[in-house]
């Protein structure tokens, strides 16, 4: 289904969609995503593995693509990862209204990719309200944090390559070791 076959779309309706119609929804259109790699679901699962306990053990919860998130009454986004802290229920199905603490995005190498993850997605979830806002590169082997100022602008908080972060912005008590998320990429870009 191409969005010129269909009619704009509302928020809602986009999150009525059947699970198997995929893309998000921009000005009303469906428009299509890359097709994740193995080393972007690497990435993410490393990711989710990391926060779901953390954020379970406060009373909140992290979870992986397909969360449809609403920005705008014509606008959807679907992040690579989504965490709610303590006291944030969700809605458990179609659309997700409620702002997450954190929203990451595994940034992919395509530069249409690129420019939507750093230029297009934070201004979306900026708007929405999302505190943090974090991006992985896999490629540049990088990790950077961006906070939300009262301005409804992102400033980078942290950005790290290697090594430990162990003042992770609106996480105390979390560690991201970054040497052991690049360890788990090699694993998998390893030729035996």
């Amino acid at each position: 289904m191409t969005a010129s076959a269909r009619r704009l779309l509302s928020v809602e309706e986009w999150g009525d969609l059947e699970e198997d119609i995929e893309g998000e929804l921009v000005d009303g259109a469906l428009v299509e995503e890359e097709m994740p790699s193995l080393l972007h679901e690497t990435v993410v699962t490393w990711l989710l593995l990391l926060l779901a306990p953390y954020f379970r053990a406060r009373g909140g919860l992290a979870a992986a693509s397909g969360v449809k998130l609403a920005i705008r009454p014509r606008r959807g986004r679907m992040a690579d990862v989504v965490c709610f802290g303590p006291g944030k229920r969700p809605e458990p199905r179609g659309v997700v209204k409620t702002a997450p603490d954190i929203v990451i995005e595994v940034v992919s190498p395509d530069p249409g990719d690129e420019r939507r993850d750093r230029i297009e997605k934070p201004d979306d979830y900026a708007s929405l309200g999302v505190p943090h806002y974090w991006l992985v590169d896999p490629e540049e082997r990088s990790l950077e944090i961006w906070e939300l100022g009262a301005d409804r602008r992102y400033a980078l908080a942290c950005k790290a390559a290697s090594g430990k972060i162990a003042d992770v912005p609106g996480c105390p008590g979390l560690m991201v070791g970054l040497d052991a998320l690049w360890a788990e990429v090699d694993r998998l870009l390893r030729v035996d």
